[in-house]
């Protein structure tokens, strides 16, 4: 499989957009014409061969060597392939993605795969705020995909997110779930506190809360069917990434009663 390789020369000293390398941007370009992309525009201008050294082939697979925060929009409309990235990288990694899957060896920046409508985001660090949530001027976050984090997320994930599946090792910020009008929100260590304020629609499940809205209604212990459907959704979906399966009985909390309420907390322990 043909890979193409991205080294950084040295550790950026700005934020810098590569939004541009996705195969399906890159299809059709040699060596030089990729060097050639710009990446910051302006009075500090830098071209990807400013910034990296590339070599190999293009294929399925982009591979970025060495991290970094100012790595912004990394995997941005991914709709095809591969992206793995060595490191770190920074703001709005995966932001639309249709397809294919990114995997970030390090940690990640605020708002995380907003507005994704497809494929699988792996993050084996943890993630910021606003994980697949809506940046200033978005009408809905997250639209579909997958996304796993292996470490914690910051607060407001999930800020009206509409579709799709996050699953996190760890424990989800302050806020999860905020605005939320569908999708699910999974984590294997709890919730901060006060999740779900204003949430409409969607589920949020988990072994915990740090504290609970009071504008939602505890509706004592149930056994949906759904979760075994979810379950094994999320096996077919993520393989080895999957979590373990839900047990069959939880404890619904219905709400945010401050709105529509048709949402729920699903509480596994």
């Amino acid at each position: 499989m043909s890979t193409l390789s991205f080294t950084l020369r040295q550790a950026p000293t700005q934020p810098i957009n590569l939004s541009a390398l996705i195969p399906s941007k890159l299809a059709g370009l040699s060596l030089g014409d990729i060097e050639a992309l710009p990446l910051v525009d302006g009075p500090n201008a830098l071209q990807v061969g400013d910034v990296f050294a590339v070599s190999g082939s293009l294929g399925e697979t982009i591979a970025i060597s060495g991290g970094s925060s100012f790595l912004d929009h990394v995997g941005e409309g991914l709709d095809q392939g591969t992206i793995i990235v060595e490191g770190k990288v920074g703001n709005h990694a995966g932001r639309g993605i249709k397809g294919g899957k990114l995997e970030i060896g390090g940690d990640a920046g605020a708002y995380l795969a907003s507005t994704a409508k497809g494929g699988i985001v792996h993050v084996k660090g943890s993630a910021g705020d606003f994980l697949g949530g809506t940046r200033p001027g978005d009408r809905f976050g997250m639209l579909g995909g997958t996304v796993v984090v292996e470490g914690n997320v910051g607060q407001r994930a999930g800020e009206r997110m509409r579709r799709g599946v996050v699953v996190a090792r760890g424990k989800f910020g302050p806020a999860a779930g905020s605005r939320m009008v569908g999708g699910t929100l999974w984590t294997e260590a709890g919730f901060g506190a006060r999740p779900g304020p204003l949430l409409r629609r969607g589920t949020l499940i988990g072994p915990s809360v740090d504290e609970l809205l009071p504008t939602f209604a505890d509706c004592g212990r149930i056994d949906p069917v759904i979760l075994g459907i979810l379950s094994r959704y999320v096996a077919q979906t993520l393989g080895p990434l999957a979590p373990k399966p839900l047990p069959p009985l939880v404890r619904k909390f219905a709400g945010d009663r401050a709105t529509i309420g048709k949402g729920e907390i699903l509480l596994t322990a």
